[in-house]
């Protein structure tokens, strides 16, 4: 853990509820004397300007000097006022604004050799041996370039007089971290760039909208999203909105996808559907490689079947607008990711790019990534379609297989025959993405030959019997609907199990998939953005769990977020409204401070708001907001969408395979008494894993209704360093450059990772 320099930062002790037997901290690694460098390069990408903030602050904490580079390569060569020196309140209120503010540009000079030289010795006038990138694969092919010609491009510069002899040997290394900035998610080595969920979020709002209007003339929407090359963004956006069909790059449809195409269009308004969705991604082709154009794809359709079709082409609104919660939280780990990574690089250490796998940060070398995103491209080029999608990655190869499940209904006949009854419902309080997983689990219930059942109004409507078949079109439409359209109740089974087991047994259900469990923050700090020096105190739900309050925290760039999991007094309270009237006096305008509902029972919302009012008399005034039920409510994100879709497609295919595995033909039952047979399915790390429920039972604060470790704790952490507090963090899980692994899917593998 890096001792911060005395720089004005909070004193805060972390009292994190995690086993502290392999904690390694970083306060050992020290950015003193160090000059860190951050530039954004090629497209923007919503989310950029978390990272670049996160860059800043955590290079500022450890002790190092950050400079910004301004217009990307072209400002790394033009030099002067396009370097930068940065501080921490250079980088604040940017954390929710689109694109990039510290400039991109696209630039030719770079890739000359002469142009490299120019950047070379700017950088060494500023000393600067460290640079994080943001960008796409070119930008960062052009970064690991110039790190490979760094010591010739030294040499070069003495002998022309431009640098002193000895720069060669005090810069003899330059240091390379990227981090990929791209809506189109098309770099091999990550499960997500920045930038992808915002434009997801842009697709999906613009299909929302469109989808009222073309139900209510009745028509036939084509919509072109972005992705010349890469069709993940068509891809989710289908699932994520129950397309009828799209069409992408990595994926030409067979010959005579036209008739198939009509046939499914002219089938789905025959069963009562009023309007129709067609993706198509910018670089979609046949198999001729011949482009498939929104134009000719409306032509089809108005030739063939005479609907009224219309096409929208959403073109660069995909860029644009406030980065999504996920793309910020994202930013801000990789960011303080690239700057440790920069801090534990020797000479020797390859350049390397810092990804998601999972819910964790992982470094991987930047040119292992590079080289399988061309390698993508060579196989599609090489009409080698089917290796093209293996290569994008065991997420993209698994949300087209979801798609294909979910969008294309096999005919009666082509059908497996189960004689298996399987029930869902959904228990709890609702939550957005629910009814997507009923979809999921409905359709590919059917596919999977099994006879589908819904229980309305969770276990309460079960033991009464509220029961009743659910069909393949009774389903359609749910995805992107919020709540719960089966109903839900918090009624706990234990009273009637009597009753269930009956309903369970006149209906014959062999198996049960359960549905339930145990970004409003930002709008408010935006409201504070006009006014001079508040304070919101945001109240958060949660029960007694602080995952809403610490990761709203983080991603809307909260001064302080108060949680049951990590206890705090009143010294606390005292530490950060002194903190708070420090960074006030100073320049920042505004603060954001949460609270989980029952994070304290005496340190209560009101408490909390009429302190920091007394206490900041004079320098800030306070706002207070309970968010309630509004955080139910709404229309389900894309993320929830497409992980609700994948999570209950995965469950079905597991219920699939242990009804056969249970069941004995000679007595015609199922016999399900083991513990696997009755399992939770959530990620852990970097899977998606099912746990019998039997063994959670030890890792679970019953009680509180929450897991007695959270790994999430982690990044309450980063949180307390963006905001200038000096604290511990826990980087058990970074350090390690591991290699890209090629996706070979196994045969148990048609499940749905994330």
């Amino acid at each position: 853990m890096v001792q911060a320099p005395d720089t004005g930062l909070a004193q805060e002790t972390v009292k994190m509820a995690q086993p502290d037997s392999k904690k390694i901290f970083f306060e050992n690694l020290s950015g003193a004397g160090k000059a860190i460098a951050v530039l954004t390069s090629g497209g923007d990408a919503q989310g950029m300007n978390a990272a670049v903030r996160a860059v800043v602050r955590m290079g500022l904490y450890v002790g190092a000097k950050v400079y910004f580079i301004h217009e990307g390569y072209q400002g790394m060569v033009d030099g002067g006022e396009n370097i930068k020196e940065a501080t921490w309140e250079s980088v604040s209120s940017m954390l929710q604004v689109g694109g990039t503010v510290i400039g991109s540009a696209r630039c030719k000079e770079f890739r000359s050799h002469e142009g490299r030289l120019k950047a070379a010795h700017n950088l060494v006038q500023h000393g600067i041996t460290n640079l994080c990138v943001i960008g796409g694969d070119g930008s960062l092919t052009g970064a690991n370039l110039f790190r490979e010609e760094w010591s010739g491009l030294l040499t070069e510069l003495v002998e022309q007089g431009s640098i002193e002899a000895d720069a060669v040997q005090k810069y003899s290394a330059l240091h390379i971290v990227g981090m990929v900035g791209s809506i189109d998610n098309d770099f091999c080595g990550t499960d997500m760039t920045i930038g992808t969920d915002s434009a997801l979020h842009r697709i999906i709002e613009v299909v929302d909208a469109i989808m009222t209007t073309a139900q209510s003339h009745q028509r036939t929407f084509v919509l072109e999203v972005m992705g010349r090359h890469c069709g993940y963004l068509a891809l989710v956006s289908a699932l994520a909105c129950g397309a009828d069909w799209v069409l992408i790059p990595e994926m030409p449809p067979e010959d005579g996808w036209e008739d198939k195409m009509c046939q499914k269009l002219s089938a789905n308004r025959a069963g009562m559907k009023r309007l129709n969705i067609i993706i198509v991604a910018e670089g979609a082709i046949d198999h001729k490689n011949k482009p498939i154009t929104t134009d000719y794809v409306k032509d089809l359709v108005v030739k063939c079947l005479g609907f009224d079709t219309r096409v929208t082409i959403l073109g660069h609104v995909q860029r644009g607008g406030t980065p999504s919660a996920f793309d910020r939280i994202l930013a801000s780990r990789m960011g303080v990711e690239a700057v440790l990574a920069l801090l534990e690089t020797t000479a020797n250490t390859p350049a390397c790019v810092v990804s998601l796998c999972g819910n964790q940060s992982v470094r991987l070398p930047l040119m292992e990534c590079v080289q399988m995103t061309q390698e993508v491209q060579k196989a599609m080029d090489e009409k080698r379609f089917e290796e093209a999608v293996k290569l994008r990655g065991r997420s993209f190869e698994n949300n087209l297989k979801t798609y294909k499940l979910l969008a294309h209904r096999k005919p009666e006949s082509e059908l497996p025959t189960s004689n298996f009854n399987v029930a869902v419902l959904n228990v709890g309080a609702p939550a957005a993405g629910m009814n997507a997983a009923v979809r999921s689990a409905v359709r590919v219930g059917i596919s999977e030959g099994h006879k589908m059942f819904a229980v309305s109004d969770g276990f309460e409507g079960f033991y009464k019997g509220q029961i009743k078949e659910i069909k393949w079109a009774d389903v359609g439409g749910w995805t992107g609907q919020g709540g719960s359209l089966l109903g839900t109740k918090r009624t706990l089974p234990a009273k009637y199990v009597d009753k269930i087991a009956e309903q369970m047994r006149e209906n014959n259900i062999n198996a049960l998939l359960i549905i339930g469990g145990f970004e409003t923050c930002d709008r408010i700090k935006q409201s504070a953005s006009g006014t001079k020096r508040r304070v919101f105190i945001i109240e958060t739900m949660g029960g007694y769990c602080g995952y809403l309050a610490s990761v709203g925290g983080l991603a809307a760039g909260a001064d302080a977020a108060y949680i049951y999991e990590e206890p705090f007094d009143i010294r606390d309270l005292q530490a950060n409204v002194e903190h708070l009237t420090e960074k006030m006096k100073t320049s920042i305008q505004r603060g954001l401070v949460l609270r989980n509902e029952n994070c304290s029972e005496n340190y209560t919302t009101d408490f909390i708001y009429q302190l920091y009012s007394e206490e900041g008399r004079g320098v800030f005034d306070s706002r207070k907001n309970v968010l309630g039920h509004m955080q139910q409510g709404g229309a389900p994100s894309p993320f929830d969408r497409n992980f609700g879709t994948k999570i209950s497609a995965k469950a079905m295919q597991w219920i699939t395979k242990k009804l056969v595995e249970s069941f004995r033909k000679d007595e015609g039952r199922v016999f399900a008494n083991t513990e696997d047979t009755c399992c939770l399915l959530g990620m852990r790390r970097r899977a998606l894993v099912f746990q019998p429920v039997v063994q959670l039972k030890g890792d679970t604060d019953f009680v509180h209704r929450i897991p007695k470790e959270q790994w999430w704790l982690k990044l309450r952490p980063l949180m307390k360093i963006l905001a200038k507090y000096k604290t511990s963090y826990d980087v058990s899980d970074s350090g390690q450059l591991e290699h890209v692994v090629r996706n070979r899917p196994r045969e148990s593998d048609a499940s749905v990772a994330m």
